[in-house]
């Protein structure tokens, strides 16, 4: 397909008239470090003009998916503020570094955002050579590995959702060094940008989260978005976030 693969920077704000600058597949593609994060305007990948009409599909345009985004988020927010505070003394005293880690990802039509997360490693990778988090990664804190298991460090993305860059539910988002990557490995990649990532989505209780060991790992979490896009209702949603409730008690891929 034309379109999948490609980088493009500083768009138009007519996203549909953006002029992408081919990539070449034996050279990577630069990242901007954390320290000048991209803005919301910078695209990552060029998408093919049926992905560009995203901007239609009830994924991604659903006011009511969008009140229950907010409602939901601003509810959890004010209930778990005790919590919240708890887990960032916690990162503060437990190891050296900021309490919250900023990583570049991808969201809608290819669109890049800053995603918060309490930081659970030992490192601040956000460039081109970002490796996946592994078992026993020796990357990952005491405290780090508790807050991975049952992914509350993923709670700060709670603001994500409020700024409206994610979703409650959604294709998980990924490292902008790694949507570039497999963006050029697999066909219907970009496919996954026609809705807002979310702090869950169907891939996750699916179990096809963790350590991407092949290609087809990864094939099968794009296979599991663009099903949850294709499908896509309010009580989807809510049936993926009743479904999520008990993977944060024990999930064997979440570390």
């Amino acid at each position: 397909m034309s379109g999948y693969g490609t980088a493009v920077e500083s768009a138009p704000a007519n996203f549909s008239e953006a002029a992408p600058v081919p990539v070449p597949t034996n050279s990577p593609v630069p990242v901007r470090p954390a320290a000048s994060a991209p803005s919301v305007s910078t695209i990552v990948i060029s998408l093919p003009t049926e992905t560009i009409q995203a901007f239609a599909t009830p994924a991604a345009t659903s006011w009511a998916k969008r009140a229950m985004d907010v409602s939901v988020a601003l509810l959890l927010l004010i209930l778990l503020l005790p919590s919240l505070m708890l887990i960032a003394l916690a990162v503060r005293v437990t190891s050296p570094g900021p309490i919250l880690f900023r990583q570049s990802r991808t969201g809608l039509n290819g669109r890049v955002f800053a995603v918060w997360k309490f930081r659970t490693m030992r490192v601040l990778e956000d460039g081109d050579g970002i490796a996946h988090a592994t078992r026993n990664d020796a990357r990952v804190t005491p405290i780090g590995a508790l807050l991975r298991s049952t992914s509350l460090d993923e709670l700060p993305q709670l603001f994500n959702v409020l700024a409206g860059d994610m979703s409650l539910v959604g294709p998980r988002p990924h490292a902008v060094a790694h949507d570039r990557r497999y963006g050029l490995l697999i066909g219907d990649y970009a496919r996954r940008f026609r809705a807002k990532p979310g702090m869950t989505g169907l891939a996750q209780i699916r179990g096809l989260r963790g350590e991407i060991h092949d290609l087809s790992c990864m094939e099968a979490r794009v296979r599991a978005d663009c099903e949850y896009i294709e499908r896509w209702s309010l009580f989807f949603d809510l049936a993926i976030l009743l479904q999520t409730i008990p993977l944060m008690v024990r999930d064997r891929n979440a570390y």
